[in-house]
């Protein structure tokens, strides 16, 4: 069985210490879904939320979530990201917008909950502004896509 590295000997829970480990390049590549009726897609694309240009905001929002990972995740490092990248797409034929966060990373530690926590509050950011319009949006299918760097190498999901 896989030991956990976030307990010590004692099984209370710590930081891994990575004082020890190389700098190398990293990158982490994160997806999601937000899922709504078609009409919602449509005042997104139209422009038409009164909150303002959802894309945009969501974007922004999940720069911004990235960089507040260590604030959310209690045994995440604080890390200096060299880039933070979000990508929104409308899919019509699923009525969903589709979220991609890439972090990158020179350091001791990977950027997979960067990443993560950037499509999380994305994903928040568009059912935050589309609400009022529709309460039955589903975010859906987060999940790490690729990982490279560091000790356990590339990770790309099946």
């Amino acid at each position: 069985m896989t030991k956990l590295s976030h307990f010590d000997v004692k099984g209370a829970a710590t930081m891994v210490d990575v004082s020890a480990k190389p700098e190398t390049a990293r990158v982490a590549v994160a997806a999601g879904s937000v899922l709504m009726r078609k009409q919602t897609l449509k005042l997104i694309q139209s422009g038409g939320v009164k909150k303002g240009d959802v894309l945009a905001v969501a974007r922004l929002a999940g720069i911004m979530g990235a960089k507040r990972t260590p604030d959310l995740i209690p045994l995440a490092h604080p890390l200096a990201l060299d880039s933070v990248a979000i990508e929104l797409t409308c899919d019509i034929a699923r009525s969903a917008v589709d979220i991609t966060a890439t972090c990158k990373i020179s350091g001791r530690t990977g950027v997979e909950m960067e990443a993560l926590t950037a499509v999380c509050v994305a994903a928040l950011t568009i059912y935050d502004m589309c609400k009022s319009a529709d309460r039955g949006m589903k975010i859906i299918d987060i999940r790490l896509i690729h990982k490279s760097g560091g000790k356990s190498g590339r990770y790309t999901a099946p």
